[in-house]
């Protein structure tokens, strides 16, 4: 199974790359998130160690029993070869009402197909007044066009 883009990237395939997983996480939907990453996949999501497909979808599916209204925003920062690194900052609210929003970056290594293998994460949560908010659009669907971005709302 190939998932264009395919490496080695441009700044133009890096950022379809990250939008195409920025659209999929915004589903909330383990099984097809799961598919953009090689069977044996590793990650490190802050202290988690997760490997391959089956673990991907149980630590998703627990992520967003816990993260409610989640919204994701994702950036390319660099690129090269078959690397990208992104950075992202996401809203979401716990089982008692309180939101937060979290920033962090994330490594990607691909495949020849285009799958990723390995991913690294580092997130810090902080907590905010729902006022504070600024990622609003339809729950459980991709960012529309004309919302901004990181660096338009100034993250």
């Amino acid at each position: 199974m190939s998932r264009p883009p395919l490496p080695p990237f441009t700044a133009e395939t890096a950022a379809i790359k990250a939008r195409a997983a920025e659209d999929a996480w915004n589903t909330r939907d383990p099984e097809r998130i799961s598919l953009a990453y090689s069977e044996n996949s590793w990650w490190r999501n802050r202290s988690t160690f997760v490997q391959g497909r089956p673990a991907i979808v149980e630590f998703l599916a627990g992520k967003w029993e816990r993260e409610l209204d989640y919204r994701l925003i994702k950036e390319v920062w660099a690129y090269t070869g078959n690397v990208i690194a992104v950075r992202f900052a996401y809203e979401y609210h716990d089982l008692n009402g309180q939101w937060f929003r979290a920033y962090g970056n994330e490594n990607w290594e691909f495949d020849e197909e285009g799958l990723m293998t390995h991913r690294h994460a580092s997130i810090n949560d902080v907590a905010i007044d729902e006022s504070e908010r600024k990622f609003f659009w339809d729950n459980s669907g991709p960012r529309p066009a004309d919302h901004p971005g990181l660096s338009e709302l100034g993250l």
